[in-house]
């Protein structure tokens, strides 16, 4: 930093820092806190991103990982495998596996309403009431995405609180998964390398990974 100098820091550099921190946690002068590492989409990482992985976990000052995947058992990217979320064995072995659960309708209604206030959007009860059926029907996400929509399609004919017809209107307009891979499957026929299964486009349940 005050030389100047760029690029990778030197392997010998970092021995040297690694070896004086292991001697002050021996002597009691410092102490390691871990950091915490989050990967989303893990199995978007291929068979190299694991195998550094691998390595890095067995380091004493390694950070806490945490993974997220939604996929089940598919083929670990760079390889012909099929894996279960898309990581190989052994690394799927040193994780504690955590199956997230559906939220609840009124979880749902919470957060929606933490994103309103978020966004500065004011929405009648009834609006509220609809968003969350929505969002219990399709997804938590697809009911955020309309929160920015329906406020808009509300600008537009010059109201201040976010009405029933406005969420119905961008409902309307906008699709969600289910919705899209209904109408993919009806008119697949128009559609360029139209060969799709309707699982291949649904969306799983999401899987969280702890190490």
């Amino acid at each position: 930093m005050f030389t100047g100098d760029t690029g990778e820091i030197r392997a010998e550099v970092r021995e040297q820092i690694d070896t004086k921190v292991a001697e002050w946690r021996e002597e009691g002068k410092a102490e390691i806190v871990p950091g915490v590492l989050f990967i989303d989409e893990v199995h978007m990482l291929d068979i190299e991103c694991f195998s550094f992985l691998n390595q890095d976990l067995e380091n004493d000052m390694a950070p806490i990982l945490v993974v997220a995947t939604n996929r089940g058992i598919t083929i670990i990217r760079g390889t012909n495998y099929r894996s279960p979320h898309g990581t190989p064995i052994d690394f799927l072995d040193r994780l504690l596996i955590i199956s997230t659960q559906p939220y609840k309708e009124e979880e749902i209604r919470k957060i929606l309403d933490i994103r309103c206030q978020e966004e500065d959007v004011e929405m009648s009860e009834d609006a509220r009431v609809l968003l969350t059926k929505i969002g219990v029907n399709t997804s938590l996400r697809y009911a955020i995405h309309l929160i920015t929509s329906a406020a808009l399609a509300c600008q537009k004919r010059k109201g201040k609180v976010v009405e029933v017809e406005d969420i119905t209107r961008v409902y309307n307009l906008f699709y969600d998964v289910k919705r899209s891979t209904q109408y993919l499957m009806e008119y697949q026929s128009q559609y360029m390398f139209k060969e799709i299964s309707a699982g291949e486009a649904e969306e799983d349940e999401t899987t969280a990974m702890v190490s």
